[in-house]
């Protein structure tokens, strides 16, 4: 898609201003649907609200830019966009044409995957709970599957028996130690057992003959670029201990949990995180709703807690996240992480999910109703509900661009709380107090950029029997935007 400059001929649109404002970054795309208000309208009107679009140019673009950085290195790599962050099948196939693979967690995800293209090559199953029919279809189909415990090897072995065939299979390992802490997962083989395990129960002529290892995976429940490079480093020894045995380890897969940067401005992040502890200490907090603490706490006095949601501004993200896990200089061999993958021909693979979809997608939907509470607070009704924009954060914290339907002035402001469509009092989509240039009418629209990731699909339900949000596919295109250029997601032909 060509690079535009958005100019806003009138004023339209305003993304909204708290007094502890967190803006977020925004693309170029995003601007022109927001220009366009006739096109963001039909599709309301045809695909109702709220609806999730999704650029694909800007996902093909975070591919390959995860691609040039290990090409850089001249390592042996594999990216596979972790599924689980967002169902769109769009997505999917864009992955196999940008040509990155894709990390499954249950068997409709592979299986969907397996139909929009997916082979043995660029597809790999991660499922925390693996079922005999999950486990089938990948031995079925050569894709590889990366085993938790002694069971899933047990049943791994079983189902390979049954269908004569041998299972590509990877260990996941955990319990790391760094800086004199073992890294606490419930996910994985130990560290210091791994290797004997292996040994003695698998291969040619052991408990489990039909098991081939090709690799080991991990995932560690942090942020940490430290942690990330020695925990890299344990495993590249472990694999050359498993070579010596006789055992083709070719990779190791570090999973995702890659920090990306949501917002433009440190500053802004910074002043909202020092006033938000300020107002609950000093229990005068008037930022966002009921007084929520976002996880920070008043306990005798003191402020505990800490702030629960995603840490949405990281200068070190993506690209040089990886970067800084690479460079990292091993203190026995003096030598990089980088430098020991290649000296031990060991192919690094990655699995990001909310990263790869940076810049992807947002979230429109449509005003309801306004009111104002017991407190005199203004409240606006979406046709919406929590469940379409949840993580496990206690708060989606981006300012969100409201889109007016005729020219307003900025002369004027109004604070407000945008409240969902369940029956529950804890429907608030935003926690914080959001403030705009005036009161949003009955049919006007309310934009959450960059949902991309775990925001659309995670916990979305179908309480209340309300239908699930339509998932629209947009290309971009050099054309004037129109309302055809917007594929549904659910039109997309398996095959």
């Amino acid at each position: 898609m060509k690079e535009l400059k958005i100019i806003k001929d009138k004023n339209m649109y305003f993304k909204g201003k708290p007094e502890y404002q967190l803006t977020p970054k925004t693309s170029d795309w995003m601007h022109e649907l927001f220009n366009d208000q006739a096109v963001v309208r039909g599709l309301v009107e045809r695909y109702g609200s709220p609806i999730n679009i999704h650029h694909l140019p800007s996902f093909n673009k975070n591919c390959e830019n995860y691609q040039q950085v290990f090409q850089s290195y001249g390592l042996k790599y594999r990216i596979f966009y972790a599924r689980k962050a967002n169902k769109s099948k769009g997505l999917v196939k864009q992955a196999f044409v940008s040509g990155i693979g894709v990390d499954t967690a249950s068997f409709k995800e592979l299986e969907q995957s397996l139909a929009l293209g997916g082979n043995a090559e660029n597809l790999v199953l991660t499922a925390a709970i693996k079922t005999e029919a999950q486990i089938e279809l990948a031995i079925n189909n050569g894709v590889p599957i990366i085993l938790d415990n002694e069971d899933e090897c047990r049943l791994t072995q079983t189902v390979a028996a049954k269908l004569n065939k041998k299972a590509n299979v990877g260990f996941r390992i955990s319990g790391f130690e760094v800086d004199g802490e073992k890294l606490y997962s419930r996910f994985g083989f130990d560290v210091d057992e791994v290797v004997g395990f292996i040994a003695s129960y698998v291969g040619d002529g052991k408990t489990f003959d039909l098991l081939e290892v090709t690799g080991l995976h991990f995932h560690l429940d942090s942020y940490s670029t430290h942690q990330r490079s020695l925990s890299l480093i344990v495993s590249i020894h472990i694999v050359s201990a498993l070579k010596e045995k006789g055992y083709p380890i070719s990779f190791i897969d570090i999973g995702g949990g890659i920090l990306m940067n949501y917002l433009e401005d440190e500053e802004e992040w910074t002043n909202f995180n020092e006033k938000l502890k300020d107002v609950v200490l000093n229990q005068n907090n008037d930022i966002t709703f009921n007084h929520n603490g976002l996880g920070f706490r008043l306990e005798d006095g003191q402020l505990n807690g800490k702030l629960n949601t995603y840490p949405y501004f990281n200068k070190i993200n993506k690209g040089s996240f990886i970067r800084e896990v690479l460079d990292f200089t091993d203190d026995v061999s003096r030598l990089s992480v980088a430098s020991l993958l290649l000296k031990n021909d060991i192919e690094i693979r990655i699995e990001p999910g909310r990263s790869l979809l940076d810049q992807v997608g947002m979230t429109i939907a449509k005003v309801i109703h306004r009111k104002k509470d017991a407190r005199g607070q203004w409240l606006v009704g979406l046709e919406m509900n929590m469940s379409q924009m949840m993580s496990s954060s206690a708060d989606f914290l981006l300012d969100p661009f409201m889109l007016y339907n005729s020219e307003i002035e900025e002369n004027e402001h109004v604070d407000v709380y945008f409240t969902g469509a369940y029956c529950l009092e804890r429907d608030v989509l935003l926690k914080r107090k959001i403030t705009l240039p005036r009161l949003p009418a009955i049919g006007e629209y309310v934009a959450f950029v960059n949902t991309a990731g775990y925001m659309m699909h995670f916990f979305e339900t179908e309480a209340h029997l309300f239908e699930l949000t339509t998932n629209l596919i947009f290309t971009g295109s050099n054309e004037k935007l129109s309302f055809f250029q917007f594929i549904d997601d659910n039109k997309i032909v398996l095959e």
